[in-house]
């Protein structure tokens, strides 16, 4: 991009209280799992964050007539429990139940589940471009998700996208941010109060050299997004960050050509910035 230098910007950057990353430098995190008779208290357990007591009870549960479920909350319990305590064994374990996993015999709900599983499973190998299609295809095909879960699928899918362009594995990394871009604005025509789509669009155009636009998208999210909410706070926070650390500082670099004219040119957009931010305050 010319005139600046994309610094990536991860989740964990991004003050992510929104969706309780647990994952250092990353973003992703476990979506609601679908009750389902005697796998209910298992469940339970897994949103509860009680990953230890959740895979002993999935692992006794994985070679009955509920198998198939109980080996998706059993894989995806161990890469949570990865996550929070970065044991190896833990994916291991979590490849090897998802690996059980026979998915023509999970419920609807539970297969968007499985493919969430394996592509968190990618991702956490390091192997961002699977872990793109994976969460792509699970976006796609998930028609029966709510606006959160599709949230978060989203917010999955563009980190993967950024982590690839920023691993160098990317045949082409402004193409990532371009997909990142357009499906960011498709979801905000969705689903308007969508956090992950503004602080996305916001990003996407920061790296593609759109700054102005960058710096439009954030003010846009920061008016948009709910003051009194976690979600809302998060995404303001996030938003802060983008424009303090990235945005305003390439802008300034390139509008002029001694450093008196940059310096100037920061201090005006950081005083703009400023007064949106008071003119919006949090509640």
């Amino acid at each position: 991009m010319p005139g600046c230098q994309h610094t990536q910007v991860h989740a964990m950057q991004r003050v992510s209280a929104r969706f309780v990353l647990a994952l250092a430098a990353t973003i992703l995190a476990a979506l609601p799992l679908h009750a389902q008779g005697p796998l209910d208290p298992v469940r339970q357990l897994y949103n509860q964050g009680r990953y230890d007591q959740a895979i002993s009870a999935a692992a006794k549960l994985a070679t009955g007539a509920s198998s198939d479920a109980a080996n998706l909350l059993l894989g995806r319990s161990c890469l949570e429990r990865f996550r929070k305590n970065r044991d190896d064994g833990d994916l291991v374990a979590a490849r090897e139940a998802l690996r059980a996993v026979r998915p023509a015999r999970l419920s609807p709900g539970d297969r968007s589940d499985y493919l969430v599983g394996l592509g968190e499973l990618l991702y956490l190998g390091e192997s961002y471009g699977a872990a793109v299609e994976m969460f792509r295809t699970a976006l796609d095909s998930g028609r029966d998700l709510d606006s959160s879960a599709v949230e978060r699928l989203f917010d999955w899918w563009a980190t993967a996208l950024d982590r690839q362009a920023q691993s160098g594995l990317a045949a082409f990394s402004d193409g990532n941010y371009r997909a990142i871009r357009d499906r960011a604005q498709i979801e905000l025509g969705r689903m308007p109060e969508s956090v992950s789509a503004f602080y996305w669009l916001a990003a996407s155009n920061r790296y593609l050299g759109d700054l102005p636009k960058a710096y439009d998208s954030a003010v846009a999210g920061w008016i948009r997004a709910p003051s009194d909410e976690e979600r809302g706070l998060a995404l303001r926070a996030d938003l802060d960050h983008l424009v303090i650390e990235a945005i305003i500082p390439e802008r300034a670099r390139i509008s002029g050509a001694t450093d008196s004219d940059r310096e100037r040119a920061a201090a005006t957009l950081r005083a703009a910035w400023e007064a949106v931010k008071r003119d919006w305050p949090n509640k």
